[in-house]
């Protein structure tokens, strides 16, 4: 089981955790008091899954603001940002963490293949009855996650199908839910392109590279994604999605240069990625690293 003392110091214990989630293949917390760090992005390789049990939270998903309320669940999909903001004092939530491979053979084997619309609506609000319905599920997976493989040989199966119970009840909840938004088009779009740049950001931080990998012109991908995020430009989302990434590296790899950083983030030369994050983070990478070391 992962501790509270590791989730609520995530940013300084990155590594040990994703180490321990490709381990185990999903990890939970079923009570979290409070945010785990406030005003600092969170870019995941796994899929996570929270459910308020108490009190509200504010945080941003992909630059967009979202509210937790009692009984919400949230899906955060891999590769995203997640950037907390505040919270009442009364906050609590359960947190699942789920690895890419255990995510992988979730979506082979579960009967929706629809995991895509979480990009746009993170947020389920659940009643009473069907929170407790996923917390009994939730509770189910804590049992067998802390079996061992030698005393349940099949346990990476149960947990899948358990998994897939859960998802299917989520599913149904939220059918009704999703009737306000499945058919526009704007939606749609929007989930592609945070997908591609989640994707391809190494590649290209241009608007035109993503407007050709979608078949749209960029005037009409920028008119979209300015609909879908109330106001933002795709430019906007990529640079804000790629300073989050370079945040994310200076602090988790102290050791290594900020030109051998640059590289990693798909830049040529180590003096535009200074250029492009200063413009987009307000201070030097150099002055961020200090920042992040005292």
């Amino acid at each position: 089981m992962l501790t509270k003392t590791l989730l609520r110091t995530v940013s300084t214990h990155r590594e040990q955790l994703i180490k321990a989630i490709e381990q185990s293949g999903l990890l939970i917390v079923r009570e979290v008091h409070g945010l785990f760090k406030n005003n600092e992005d969170f870019v995941f390789p796994h899929i996570i899954l929270t459910l308020t049990l108490k009190g509200s939270a504010r945080a941003m998903y992909d630059m967009r603001v979202i509210t937790h309320k009692k009984n919400d669940l949230a899906i955060i999909m891999p590769g995203h940002i997640m950037h907390p903001i505040d919270c009442t004092d009364d906050f609590v939530y359960a947190v699942l963490f789920i690895s890419p491979k255990m995510f992988d053979d979730l979506r082979f084997h579960t009967f929706s293949h629809d995991y895509e619309k979480f990009n746009y609506a993170p947020i389920c609000s659940l009643t009473d009855e069907q929170a407790a319905h996923l917390q009994s599920i939730v509770d189910q997976l804590i049992i067998i996650a802390n079996h061992s493989d030698e005393k349940m040989p099949h346990r990476y199966q149960t947990l899948l199908a358990q998994l897939a119970v859960g998802y299917e009840f989520l599913n149904c909840y939220r059918r009704e839910q999703d009737k306000q938004w499945t058919e526009k088009r704007h939606i749609e779009i929007f989930n592609q392109f945070c997908d591609l740049v989640v994707k391809h950001y190494r590649d290209s931080r241009e608007v035109k590279y993503y407007a050709e990998l979608m078949n749209l012109s960029p005037k009409y991908l920028c008119k979209v994604i300015r609909i879908a995020t109330n106001g933002l430009s795709p430019c906007d989302w990529i640079e804000q999605y790629v300073i989050s990434q370079a945040k994310r590296l200076i602090e988790t790899r102290a050791t290594q240069t900020l030109q051998d950083t640059a590289y990693l983030l798909g830049f040529s030369e180590p003096t535009s990625f200074y250029r492009y994050f200063k413009r987009g983070a307000g201070m030097t990478a150099k002055q961020y690293r200090d920042s992040t070391a005292s």
